[in-house]
């Protein structure tokens, strides 16, 4: 038996037989103190420190959640390019999962890497955040392809990097961050209008003459952009989608 599923095995027992609130290394030490010596010689991250979130993936998911590590004061921002480079060594042949995972290992390894980069993240390497976002977004752009409730985030590439932001700096229980980050963006963006590309070369419709580009018209009290509405005389419409335009391009 490894060093992990030996720590494993005797912690869901113990937290079982407890059933504690809450629990983090503090009680570990005190209500098994063989484990943490196991974990603090054998189970550590790239970076060095002991690896919470490898020993807190593994537990039963009833106990999971019950993980409270405390919460560490903000650290200042630094750059160091050693430990991104520590954790993508590890898997380098394998970053492709950012764009093509081809299985359940694959999805594991991604949130592995993932919460690798976070962690480093929140300690306060700034290259580690940029590394991290750049990643993520190979996922999102997927997500944003083949999920139809996450198309509307098309347009929105500020407003993406916010919210993976936001997700970094939250993220605290050790379950899937890619998980947490998927259910952010498709609760954040149920207050988005989709957007659907269109161009102004277009013809108007089956039943006008002319282009889309025909209708385009400048108010010219307020210098705004707006299109022209048919059938309804000279209005002036700032607002594409009542045509079922949604951007233009």
């Amino acid at each position: 038996m490894d060093s992990l599923q030996e720590v494993v095995a005797e912690l869901n027992g113990l937290l079982q037989q407890n059933s504690p609130a809450t629990f983090n290394s503090t009680w570990i030490v005190e209500h098994a103190p063989k484990c943490y010596s196991i974990i603090r010689k054998h189970i550590r991250s790239e970076v060095g420190g002991i690896d919470w979130d490898r020993i807190t993936r593994a537990l039963e998911s009833g106990v999971q959640r019950l993980w409270a590590p405390r919460r560490k004061r903000n650290s200042r921002p630094y750059r160091n390019r050693k430990e991104i480079d520590l954790i993508l060594n590890r898997y380098r042949s394998k970053l492709y999962v950012f764009v093509a995972p081809a299985d359940t290992t694959d999805l594991q390894i991604r949130d592995t890497v993932a919460i690798a980069l976070v962690r480093v993240s929140q300690a306060g390497n700034v290259l580690a955040r940029a590394e991290v976002i750049d990643l993520l977004r190979y996922t999102i752009d997927g997500w944003l392809e083949n999920y139809c409730y996450m198309s509307r985030w098309r347009g929105h590439e500020d407003e993406i990097e916010k919210q993976v932001n936001g997700c970094i700096s939250r993220y605290r229980y050790s379950g899937s961050f890619i998980r947490y980050l998927f259910r952010t963006l498709e609760y954040a963006g149920r207050g988005i209008r989709s957007l659907r590309g269109c161009s102004l070369d277009d013809p108007m419709g089956h039943e006008a003459d002319g282009r889309k580009i025909d209708l385009v018209i400048r108010d010219p009290e307020t210098n705004e952009i707006g299109f022209y509405q048919l059938g309804k005389g000279q209005r002036f419409d700032a607002d594409p989608q009542s045509h079922g335009w949604s951007a233009v391009l």
